[in-house]
């Protein structure tokens, strides 16, 4: 539908670290491409990574309803978290989500279904194999029942988290001696 999809990329290279559930993981929702099957105006990706509780995704079509998160490499993805509240939601809350990931649109599989009754709150989704985060270079967040039997969604947050171990920045040492320092860095 021309005029309902909406895309956004956000370069901000700041590293995002948050405690979820007593482990520390970095937030790399700003590394990836997201887009949505529709929304309605003024309610689109920006309010749903806005990090305002009070902000949302509207939907504006038939479901499923998808949130799509493309990355530019393959991911380490340790966990999606998702806000949704169903007192000031009603009919809007989702109360079936499926989680697919894959290469692309064209090999999504499901990781994850979720029912959820009356959600008030962040709902993390371990995405990983014990200690093994999932790889990936897409995730797709498909909300395929409304509670009520609502037709549009309302989604206020939605965050991805990866490893903290998986930054790619290494503690230099710290050289005590003249002959060891004179080598500490490079020209």
């Amino acid at each position: 539908m021309a005029g309902q999809n909406e895309e956004s990329t956000n370069t901000t290279s700041a590293l995002q670290i948050e405690e979820v559930n007593g482990h520390k993981l970095r937030e790399i929702g700003d590394q990836a491409v997201w887009s949505l099957s529709s929304c309605k105006p003024g309610f689109g990706i920006e309010q749903l990574r806005d990090g305002n509780l009070e902000t949302y995704w509207q939907s504006d079509g038939p479901q499923p309803h998808l949130v799509n998160i493309q990355f530019r490499r393959k991911t380490a993805i340790q966990n999606i978290s998702l806000y949704a509240d169903y007192k000031a939601d009603e009919s809007y809350t989702p109360s079936k989500i499926s989680i697919r990931a894959g290469n692309s649109f064209h090999d999504l599989h499901q990781v994850e279904l979720i029912e959820l009754a009356e959600p008030n709150g962040w709902l993390t989704v371990p995405l990983s194999d014990g200690n093994k985060p999932l790889r990936t270079y897409m995730v797709q967040v498909a909300v395929l029942a409304n509670h009520q039997n609502g037709r549009d969604t309302h989604m206020r947050q939605i965050k991805i988290h990866a490893p903290l171990a998986d930054t790619g920045t290494y503690d230099m040492p710290s050289f005590t001696s003249v002959d060891c320092a004179m080598y500490s860095t490079i020209r």
